[in-house]
């Protein structure tokens, strides 16, 4: 049955793609009911009914494209049915339990209509007209100006952490290289972590969060991670499987302020986000003052 049920939506949908049916279509459209028709004006037979509202193939137009598979298009067919069915069972049960306003539910559905058109316009426009590139000086100049937005809500570090296993070779050397200034130690200590570290991370100049890293490690039952940091610079440590090392360079406790390269990436995130309200804004500004120089619009009050 259900192999049947697969090849017919197959076909179905190897059908609408023939006849061109690859964009989507509006959200409005999707959920058209239709109602009961006559044999005689049927094309093709509904896929589906609930009391007497059909669902026919040419609803099912733009779910999938040509790159979709016929396995795939079937599944997403199947899922849009009980779907569909679902939700004319919800309606149905709705308008019998509830005496609607349809013209205030007409009403909402216009807004919200208009409120699509709106929005894909002001997107259109902004992503024409959108400049993403945030310079250094912009960046120095957010972050001053906004310092306590930017307060830590947990205790971080650079540094580097190395969880390796217990039966690596010459593991005893790890804390030699860890801890010396070298170029020629830190090379070897980075070519050591790639053949053998479970994880590890050299980039001492990254803030980490602290209580990340140390997780499901000896380090995650510190009860006091202020204190701890304050008084460690280097730490081993192990448990049944694995050596754990960690060389604390710098580290900030929370309720301090976050140094600008842990916070730069969201400071660059808010700028652009701000262009976006600058650049839909100017738009509404824009169009209303020429609107309003064309004499375009008119409010008639009463007197």
């Amino acid at each position: 049955m259900k192999k049947n049920w697969q090849k017919y939506m197959r076909s179905i949908l190897i059908s609408l793609v023939i006849v061109g049916t690859g964009s989507l279509i509006s959200g409005c459209d999707l959920f058209q009911i239709k109602e009961k028709q006559s044999d005689a004006t049927l094309q093709t037979p509904p896929i589906a009914r609930v009391y007497d509202k059909f669902l026919y193939p040419e609803d099912l137009e733009g779910l999938t494209s040509e790159a979709i598979n016929n396995s795939d298009s079937s599944d997403i067919a199947e899922r849009y049915i009980q779907s569909w069915i679902k939700k004319q069972l919800l309606i149905d049960e709705a308008s019998s339990m509830i005496d609607f306003d349809e013209a205030e539910i007409s009403r909402k559905i216009l807004d919200y209509r208009y409120a699509l058109m709106v929005h894909e316009f002001k997107q259109y426009h902004i992503n024409n007209q959108l400049k993403t590139n945030v310079s250094e000086d912009e960046i120095q100049t957010y972050y001053q100006a906004n310092q306590d937005n930017f307060e830590l809500k947990q205790n971080i570090i650079r540094g580097i952490f190395i969880k390796l296993p217990k039966e690596a070779p010459k593991i005893n050397t790890v804390g030699k290289l860890i801890r010396s200034q070298k170029p020629k130690d830190k090379e070897e200590l980075a070519s050591y972590c790639f053949q053998f570290a479970t994880y590890y991370t050299l980039e001492d100049t990254v803030w980490l969060n602290f209580e990340e890293l140390i997780q499901s490690t000896p380090l995650a039952s510190i009860p006091n991670q202020e204190q701890y940091l304050k008084n460690n610079r280097y730490v081993e440590t192990n448990d049944q499987n694995f050596q754990y090392f960690l060389y604390i360079d710098e580290y900030k406790i929370a309720d301090q302020i976050s140094p600008l390269e842990f916070v730069r990436d969201n400071i660059e995130e808010i700028i652009v986000n701000k262009r976006k309200i600058a650049l839909a804004n100017q738009l509404e500004t824009d169009i209303y003052s020429e609107a309003q120089r064309n004499n375009d619009f008119e409010i008639y009050r009463n007197n």
